[in-house]
């Protein structure tokens, strides 16, 4: 990698550019030359005491091309005002904010270029009238190159500066046409003629409104990027590079800024080898952080997600105090560490009993504002729900809130609704110590299974132990090779190999049933016919099921770790193009087994008799204990009568 020297953008430079920047908000005249207008023509009509604003002027002189289009009023405060009510908004302050820090960074930035590449000196004499004819050409190209780099600043600028107000609603605007290269004030102007007509086509509300200035930001760095490739002279914007102190912001050349909108996580972060037992649970989780590493960031796309072996929703279940939170630590700890290597944003949220509210609507709110946090193509997300069973209610409960029905209704809706998109940037995991308490439809949204059931083992003991205690003893360790069990390829196969056959008492007399009939399960048709029965014992296991256990027969055909060097590394796997991480995957891939797909369906199946069983029994008992009260009540009533 090259290693460029960072100069400073001074504030005062950027600032100085204010007024500039602002009349281009407010008003001038442009007609398209590339492009072609698709917003409706705005009204003459104003509102009585709302006077013409002041226009920009190009500062130029003579380098402005003649068009045969008619010249249209470009207003682009006045077009993202007029879509709220009449005050402008947060979010409407927050899109002109940043559009005009944008615009004066650019505007800043291309002086500093201009006199860095002699372009100053060439646009004085050209206004005096004493340009040579053989620089002629020199001036052109150093024209071009400005507008290019002006033009890439402003977007990756303002995309930059309005990270941080994304939400989930995402807009696809196609490519940006007006890309104007004579001169720097032109080309802007061409831009915001054209931002301002997606706004209008585009742009319904507050959230579409960012999105839509975003979209168009990164779609006028594709294009400008592009452009850049065939010109001249655009060297020394490409090799340097500039600092933003304020912003936070460093442009390097044609290179999009990430802006980091995960924040500072603090947690306790443990390690794999503090995880003790719970082997498949741990070894998914470490698999899932480096699957979610493999998204592209440009693409909007993961190539997991692609081939079918993402696992966005998973349920950890387990008695208290066999290692969820620990197993939590763990994956947030590993992708952390990832990220930062990368230079990847991560954000990690956890959604808890204390976002129920007794304000009507307000734990739905907090419940969307959590899923659409996470699942933001800009980052790499993690989040989690912890006790499920307290935070979402099961319908029809008369014991569960309407702040708890309100989350299930959103938790359901975000993991397999109408409009869920699976982008492979981030995944939700839903823990708890009663998941039979947990709504019988939402709980089968997800996807994956862990069981986290702690440690099991004499040597899972010993090396828990010896990890609790830590050093600050002389206690010898005895005859035990130290956390040789949880050598995690060698425990999953066993893990695995034991659901070769089922657990649950109600599923080994449907397995026996099948197998007396079928013979040996060898075939789809016999496999089948194993689910078929299945649900004949349990009406839950729905279609829905079998869509979870494929897509975990899909996950295991990807039974696979990325390689450790690749996450160090970014270079080998994480900055290659989409299409090349895509093949780099698919040569890892196994062919999917028998085994492997009856694993999965036993491993599946007997979390959902574990889950029906310990539901049935709660509910018969809670029954009789109302019926035993019911029954004393009676007697101490007649008691009384008599």
């Amino acid at each position: 990698m090259n290693t460029r020297d960072t100069m400073e953008l001074k504030e005062e430079a950027i600032r100085a550019q204010y007024d500039a920047a602002l009349g281009l908000l407010t008003g001038f005249d442009h007609a398209p030359r590339l492009a072609t207008a698709t917003a409706p023509e705005p009204g003459v009509e104003r509102s009585p005491g709302i006077g013409a604003r002041p226009r920009f002027r190009s500062t130029v002189v003579g380098m402005a091309t003649r068009s045969t289009a008619r010249p249209g009023g470009v207003r682009l405060a006045e077009r993202v005002e007029g879509l709220g009510d009449g005050l402008v908004s947060p979010v409407q302050a927050s899109v002109l904010g940043a559009l005009r820090r944008g615009l004066a960074i650019a505007l800043a930035l291309g002086e500093q270029l201009s006199a860095q590449s002699g372009l100053a000196e060439l646009k004085k004499a050209n206004l005096e009238g004493r340009l040579s004819e053989g620089r002629r050409g020199e001036f052109t190209e150093l024209l071009a190159a400005e507008a290019l780099a002006v033009l890439f600043t402003f977007a990756n600028a303002t995309a930059f500066l309005l990270a941080e107000h994304m939400g989930s609603v995402t807009v696809e605007i196609g490519s940006v046409d007006e890309v104007l290269t004579d001169n720097a004030p032109l080309a802007l102007q061409g831009a915001l003629w054209e931002l301002d007509q997606d706004i209008a086509t585009f742009a319904g509300d507050e959230a579409r409104l960012v999105a839509t200035v975003v979209a168009f930001c990164e779609a006028l760095m594709r294009k400008v990027a592009l452009r850049a490739d065939a010109a001249a002279r655009v060297g020394p914007f490409k090799g340097a590079s500039w600092k933003v102190e304020a912003d936070g912001l460093t442009i390097s050349g044609f290179t999009p800024a990430r802006a980091a909108k995960g924040g500072t996580l603090t947690m306790a972060f443990k390690k794999p080898h503090e995880v003790v037992g719970n082997h498949i649970a741990k070894y998914q989780s470490m698999k899932l952080a480096k699957m979610l590493m493999a998204y592209d960031f440009e693409r909007k796309l993961n190539p997991f997600a692609e081939l079918g072996g993402f696992i966005f929703t998973f349920m950890g279940d387990g008695a208290p105090g066999t290692g969820k939170t620990t197993l939590i630590q763990m994956m947030a700890g590993l992708l952390h560490d990832y990220c930062k290597v990368a230079g990847y944003p991560f954000l990690y949220r956890n959604f808890s009993i204390d976002q129920i509210d007794s304000y009507q609507g307000k734990s739905g709110q907090n419940a969307k504002a959590f899923i659409d946090a996470v699942i933001d193509p800009g980052v790499i997300g993690f989040g989690t729900i912890d006790d499920i069973d307290q935070v979402a209610g099961k319908r029809g409960d008369r014991q569960s809130s309407a702040g708890q029905q309100e989350v299930t209704a959103v938790f359901m809706g975000a993991f397999a609704g109408a409009g869920t998109v699976v982008r492979g940037n981030c995944t939700f995991g839903m823990f708890s110590n009663y998941p039979e308490n947990v709504d019988d439809a939402l709980r089968q949204r997800a996807g994956a299974r862990f069981l986290v059931d702690g440690p099991q083992t004499k040597d899972d003991y010993i090396d828990i132990l010896a990890l609790l205690l830590g050093k600050n003893h002389q206690i010898p360790l005895g005859d035990h090779q130290l956390y040789a069990a949880q050598e995690i390829r060698k425990a999953v196969a066993a893990s695995f190999e034991g659901h070769s056959r089922p657990h649950e008492e109600g599923l080994v007399k449907v397995w026996e049933k099948v197998a007396a009939e079928t013979g040996k399960l060898d075939t789809i048709a016999k496999i089948g016919a194993y689910l078929k029965a299945i649900q004949q014992a349990d009406a839950r296991f729905t279609g829905r099921a079998i869509k979870n256990i494929t897509d975990a027969v899909k996950v295991r055909a990807m039974d696979f770790e990325l390689p450790d060097e690749w996450m160090e590394n970014p270079d080998l796997f994480l900055f290659k193009p989409y299409d090349e991480k895509l093949a780099m995957i698919k040569a890892l891939m196994s062919p999917i087994t028998v085994e492997m797909v009856l694993q999965e369906v036993n491993r599946y199946a007997d979390s959902e008799f574990r889950y029906a069983d310990k539901s049935d029994e709660a509910a018969i008992s809670g029954m009789v204990r109302d019926m035993q009260r019911t029954e004393e009540a009676k007697r101490r009533y007649l008691e009384g009568k008599g």
